[in-house]
């Protein structure tokens, strides 16, 4: 079967840590003609650029008609470059925000030609890619609409992805060295650096699959059990059958573990001019942002994306919140069309209301 995207290849890519990622790739997928005004659109945990497309169509803001629309791939998705398709490089190298927004920039400037673009936007992952491009190239954006996510990974969601790790981590014997730190060295990390056995995928994903059952939807989620009405589960146990480790058990455990870093280790202001200063981050945000958290998100509550909004400069960002019981789902791959459409209603206001900003030549920095 013949892939349904493109990659461009990035030679040797040099990361923020220090570290490279040797002949890199990052893939990608457009929609309409490149004479329209440009939407990037990256990708969220675990999703394929086709996991994306729902938000697409003649009948959406997001119309390929009206916009040249490209979807790109988190490093560690498995279309780009990720342990699953390179498993030369051991172990895989730490890939933070930075360095993939770093990637698509040189994607559209390099290789298609875009020195600006109308809008970023993106839902959990894809949203905090949103954050990093209005704080990382201020002036290539007119507008930003993070869903869903955050610009700084709060504590409470890194102790989430922490159990994650390490119940995955577990199957094979290893242990978590903390977040961001990687597994326990010694003996234990070599031991954790070999190919997963099919018995320690199929354990270590299922426990996966059935931890992050609990954090995507809301307790009102499951106590309307709308997991029955609107997936047709039989039981609760079914819908963690069928719908949690399905979803798991479709990954590679790698690349779960490669872009769980990048999540824990996000927050826009480790990169300069900021150097830690987060306040300073949101306040040199100039594209008009739209942060659009849900009200039942266990992750990115609505009172971060508040102290988020608070810290940019009067007029540049706008809050509203999902009034949905679909938790961190009402943002994501549709379940229920009411939360789509209050997306999209979102996006066509903005879209039609932020003004288009003069366009710049790409920024040009001394950061790596």
């Amino acid at each position: 079967m013949s892939q349904d995207y493109q990659t461009y290849d990035l030679g040797d890519f040099s990361l923020q840590s220090g570290a490279s990622i040797p002949a890199a790739s990052i893939a990608y997928k457009t929609f309409g003609s490149a004479s329209n005004p440009a939407v990037l659109y990256p990708s969220w945990y675990s999703g394929l650029i086709s996991d994306n497309e729902w938000l697409i169509g003649s009948d959406k803001t997001l119309n390929p008609a009206k916009y040249f629309i490209i979807i790109t791939a988190l490093f560690g998705n498995g279309q780009s470059t990720s342990p699953s398709n390179r498993p030369d490089i051991v172990p895989f190298p730490n890939v933070t925000f930075y360095d993939n927004v770093k990637a698509q920039h040189r994607l559209l400037t390099e290789k298609l030609g875009i020195k600006h673009v109308r809008a970023v936007l993106g839902w959990s992952m894809g949203a905090a890619q949103s954050f990093q491009w209005a704080t990382q190239y201020p002036d290539f954006l007119d507008i930003a609409v993070p869903f869903c996510g955050s610009a700084r990974t709060s504590l409470h969601n890194q102790v989430f992805l922490e159990g994650q790790k390490s119940s995955l981590l577990a199957a094979k014997g290893v242990s978590s060295k903390g977040s961001t730190f990687g597994r326990v060295e010694g003996e234990a990390a070599v031991k954790g650096n070999r190919e997963w056995t099919e018995e320690e995928r199929t354990v270590g994903l299922k426990a996966f699959g059935r931890g992050y059952a609990g954090w995507g939807f809301s307790q009102a989620f499951y106590r309307e059990k709308l997991h029955e009405k609107a997936y047709g589960a039989k039981s609760l146990e079914d819908f963690l059958t069928t719908f949690w480790e399905t979803w798991a058990l479709s990954k590679h455990p790698e690349n779960l573990l490669t872009m769980l870093y990048t999540w824990q280790a996000g927050d826009v202001s480790k990169q300069e001019p900021y150097n830690g200063d987060f306040e300073a981050a949101m306040r040199a945000i100039e594209a008009k942002t739209l942060v659009l958290p849900s009200k039942t998100d266990l992750y990115f509550p609505p009172e971060d994306s508040e102290y988020e909004v608070a810290n940019m400069s009067p007029g540049v960002g706008e809050l509203d919140v999902y009034p949905s019981i679909w938790g961190h789902w009402a943002g994501g791959p549709p379940g229920n069309q009411d939360d789509v459409k209050w997306l999209d209603e979102r996006l066509a206001k903005i879209f039609a209301e932020a003004p288009m900003r003069a366009v710049h030549e790409p920024v040009k920095t001394t950061w790596p």
